[in-house]
């Protein structure tokens, strides 16, 4: 077996807890190899993401549209989408060489900004336009399909995958979607008009969000920023290929929430 180590502004404490990762999988004969390109990872059986949500994020855009599941390793906070901590390395190591995990398939939005080839890209969790200009209202038209569906005048307003549902979407109001839900959810941000609430519409329709002439507007794909001008035409659709994550034999959805988003209870 052969293992991708990917890390991304890695704290110098963290130096040790690293170090423990790579023992445990060199005690088992799993060759390493640390990545800082996509190449560097073809070959690989697994891609361990070591860091936070962010630094996951920012592997699946590394890795985009090659079959590699993804391990997060969650040396961050939350670490929603991370698959262990740092007191697990054993345990995970383990479980991957006796098969004990399942993975799941993530899907991914395609981003093209009309007029500008340079910004497609792919979000694994949301598309979002926020306005630049504190002092006005972002207006932004919202069509699926050939369907014109509300005119959002607001913070901003965002598109979210149901991965993405439990990020910033769900902070603005959205509902929680579960990966294998087939849709993605419109959410607007801050909203002027109370009536326009978040709506889930099919994941293989095509989403076009255009904004009103006059001031730039900040888009967002995940973590990575860009500014448009005013006018600008945003098109996404679902990414033909999807994103593996792994989860172990005693995780799945519903733990993950329970357990990082503190939902309580027990069943009856």
């Amino acid at each position: 077996m052969k293992i991708a180590l990917y890390t991304r502004y890695l704290s110098p404490t963290f130096h040790d807890e690293l170090e423990q990762l790579a023992s445990a999988l060199h005690r088992r004969d799993v060759a390493t190899v640390e990545v800082g390109n996509s190449l560097a990872a073809d070959g690989c059986d697994f891609f361990f993401s070591i860091g936070g949500d962010g630094t996951l994020l920012s592997a699946v855009h590394l890795i985009a549209g090659r079959p590699i599941p993804v391990v997060g390793i969650n040396f961050g906070h939350l670490g929603f989408l991370t698959t262990v901590g740092r007191e697990d390395f054993d345990q995970l190591v383990d479980d991957l060489l006796a098969g004990r995990y399942t993975v799941e398939p993530r899907t991914l939005l395609h981003v093209e900004v009309k007029g500008a080839p340079q910004l497609t890209s792919s979000a694994l969790n949301e598309v979002s336009l926020h306005r630049i200009d504190d002092t006005n209202l972002l207006r932004t038209d919202l069509f699926v399909g050939d369907d014109f569906v509300a005119s959002y005048d607001g913070d901003g307003l965002l598109v979210a995958t149901p991965t993405g549902s439990t990020a910033y979407s769900l902070s603005c109001g959205g509902p929680i979607l579960t990966p294998d839900s087939g849709c993605f959810v419109v959410t607007p941000i801050a909203v002027h008009n109370l009536s326009l609430r978040p709506i889930i519409v099919p994941d293989n329709a095509t989403l076009r969000l255009v904004t009103a002439p006059g001031s730039s507007v900040n888009l967002g794909t995940d973590s990575r920023h860009s500014t448009l001008p005013g006018g600008s035409e945003i098109v996404l659709t679902r990414e033909p290929f999807t994103v593996s994550l792994v989860r172990l034999r005693d995780q799945s959805f519903f733990s993950a929430i329970q357990q990082k988003l503190n939902w309580g209870g027990v069943p009856r």
